[in-house]
């Protein structure tokens, strides 16, 4: 019973670690209580106690999606109650299950051995198959948490799984030196400070260089209600709104309004309000990239998107959607929630793989859409070609939560993996200039109608993750879980460490 504690107990911990409350110590601690709480748990229990350090995990970490649910989806108070604990109930598990195959694996290994090689491999495994089985949910992994710590310095060359496993490890180690004595105490901690050593001096090396001269930017947050911005009646204003502000700054090379900025179809505005705004752009010399939806009639299907205007007009359609928020999944079995919720726009089609990087300020980037961010891999789609990232969202979903800062910390992570700059805007916070390192150069404040004006530099050069994305981390994962598996069976140890 007091291991079921510890690891509910480690769950609870973990979500602040993460931005807003930005303790990354306690994601060494939380894991530290899980490790503990599995030590020599046989698999059945290893999987309970996973699962209650999952339950803690997302129940505190992830209860923003009540708001979304209750407050801007429509659903009653027990219909939103339900709807979050069935999400809540859905990824909770993942620990369990890696939980489980840790106790199957570890049987005849010491507890050493198991805290500093199963444990951590197993956790970051977890982490892995949730940000893609079934539709992928990153929220929460431990790597983010670690951004502006020494062990972030590890994102440039294996991502934030990389820097997740190197907080497991950290953790396990810690955890260790109680289980160690004399001289191989000793060692263990000295190999544990060289380690977050060497994190401390990576953090003094640059990945990329400048391609080219600072770019002026205006990213805009219009802050416009959610109940109000599908209504027809306040079109009008909205594309007043976002006039006003863009006509503030050109003097600006670029300038990018939110996600569906625009709350009409392309086709619907484009010979009338975006053709005068881009004829105007191009007397100023300012590119503008424009959050819009866009309905292809050969389809019959319509698309998030993102427009450039200014130049030659070209498109980023969005390729990974929100689940039960842009589409619904499995239609059959989960049709039913849109009974419940009244999301405008809520069957999505998904954009190629293959689409060719938008240019804007004279430089090619790298686009997404809202949720797209929080995918590593996904997110090195036309590097290192691109100069710089750029994200439009709109987190108001979700009022002031969590989420709008958790998110927000993630795409922090995507400039510091590729070496990039980061420019993001969102409609309600936090919008953003995001620098090569991965730090906040400006931003503006939540639920405001505010710009974030500064210069941001063009990149070149690619960092070891944009060059082989996951795959190291991927590989590590299953060569330290299948020889441990093959040892186990072949010749389990006698004398275990």
């Amino acid at each position: 019973m007091l291991f079921d504690l510890l690891a509910l107990a480690g769950g609870l911990l973990l979500p602040f670690a993460f931005a807003p409350y930005d303790q990354p110590a306690l994601a060494v601690v939380a894991l530290m209580l899980l490790f503990a709480a599995w030590g020599r748990a046989g698999p059945g229990r290893a999987f309970w106690r996973g699962f209650l350090f999952g339950l803690g995990q997302f129940g505190v970490g992830a209860s923003w999606v009540y708001i979304s649910m209750h407050r801007f989806g429509g659903a009653s108070v027990p219909e939103a109650v339900g709807l979050t604990a069935l999400f809540v109930l859905f990824w909770s598990p993942y620990p369990g299950f890696v939980g489980w195959l840790a106790a199957r694996l570890g049987r005849g290994y010491g507890p050493v051995f198991k805290l500093l090689v199963l444990f951590p491999a197993a956790y970051t495994l977890a982490d892995w198959l949730r940000s893609w089985l079934p539709t992928g949910f990153p929220w929460l992994q431990v790597g983010y948490s670690q951004i502006d710590t020494p062990l972030g310095a590890l994102a440039p060359l294996f991502g934030s799984y990389g820097v997740g496993w190197a907080v497991a490890l950290v953790a396990g180690g810690a955890l260790a030196l109680f289980r160690l004595s004399g001289h191989r105490r000793r060692v263990a901690g000295i190999g544990l400070v060289l380690f977050l050593g060497l994190c401390a001096a990576l953090e003094r090396v640059r990945w990329t260089e400048a391609a080219g001269p600072p770019i002026r930017v205006a990213l805009l947050q219009g802050n416009v209600p959610q109940n109000r911005k599908w209504e027809p009646q306040f079109q009008r204003e909205i594309l007043g709104l976002y006039t006003r502000l863009t006509r503030q700054h050109w003097d600006a090379q670029l300038v990018i309004w939110p996600e569906t900025a625009v709350p009409a179809f392309y086709q619907q505005v484009k010979d009338t309000f975006l053709a005068d705004l881009a004829a105007e752009a191009r007397q100023h010399g300012t590119d503008l990239l424009l959050g819009i939806p866009y309905y292809d009639p050969a389809q019959d299907r319509y698309f998030n998107s993102i427009v450039a205007l200014g130049g030659a007009s070209a498109f980023y359609f969005k390729r990974h959607l929100v689940p039960l928020g842009e589409y619904v999944p499995w239609r059959p079995l989960l049709g039913w929630v849109l009974d419940i919720l009244e999301i405008p726009l809520s069957d999505f089609g998904a954009g190629r793989d293959d689409q060719t990087p938008l240019k804007a300020a004279g430089y090619p980037l790298a686009a997404s859409i809202c949720y797209e961010d929080v995918f590593g891999q996904e997110s090195l789609l036309g590097l290192p070609t691109a100069a710089y990232l750029v994200n439009v969202t709109n987190d108001a979903w979700f009022g002031d939560s969590a989420a709008p800062h958790q998110h927000a910390q993630m795409a922090r992570m995507r400039a510091l993996e590729t070496g990039r700059w980061m420019l993001r805007a969102t409609n309600s916070g936090v919008t953003a200039l995001i620098t090569d390192r991965g730090r906040i150069a400006a931003t503006a404040p939540l639920f405001q109608e505010a710009e974030v004006t500064g210069s941001f530099v063009p990149m070149r050069g690619r960092t070891p993750y944009v060059l082989w994305g996951d795959g190291p981390v991927v590989v590590g994962l299953g060569l330290v879980l299948g020889i441990t598996a093959l040892r186990r069976r072949w010749a389990v140890p006698q004398h275990p460490a």
